[in-house]
């Protein structure tokens, strides 16, 4: 049977230390991805998210946080992320996303088209901020909160 995984790459010009810290911390998450976060990704963190554009809040298991190298979580009951990072000579850091993966059908389908595309948006984000402070996410999905 086919299964479907969202996934996402990008090369960040940052040491993978840095990469980490931008992933595991809140404070440097809320400047990129979510609006608020009860507490550090470690191994075995229960967590809640809160994101800009939507009413809800999100619980986060941590299932894993190896420093420097993966932080995986689950955040419904189907899935989990992997963030993988591998670093590189020139001192850039590779960041490789994974999400799945859920059976194919045309529900799943949707699924895996939207998250790609929210996991691309999470690491341009990311890149812009940790290499040049930008914040790409503000303002960009106040249009989904009427809708």
């Amino acid at each position: 049977m086919t299964e479907l995984t969202a996934k996402a790459t990008i090369q960040i010009q940052k040491p993978v230390e840095e990469v980490f810290e931008g992933i595991v911390n809140p404070e440097k998450m809320t400047n990129y991805f979510i609006s608020e976060s009860s507490g550090r990704m470690e191994t075995g963190a229960e967590l809640t998210w809160k994101f800009p554009e939507f009413p809800d809040v999100f619980p986060v298991k941590v299932n894993k946080a190896e420093a420097n190298r993966l932080v995986s979580f689950t955040w419904d009951e189907e899935t989990t992320v992997n963030i993988v990072l591998e670093a590189q000579p020139d001192q850039s850091t590779v960041v490789k996303v994974t999400e799945g993966a859920k059976a194919f059908n045309e529900e799943n389908l949707k699924w895996a088209i939207g998250n790609t595309e929210g996991w691309a948006n999470f690491l341009a984000c990311m890149k812009a901020y940790l290499e040049y402070g930008i914040q790409l996410r503000k303002g960009a999905f106040d249009f989904m909160r009427n809708g």
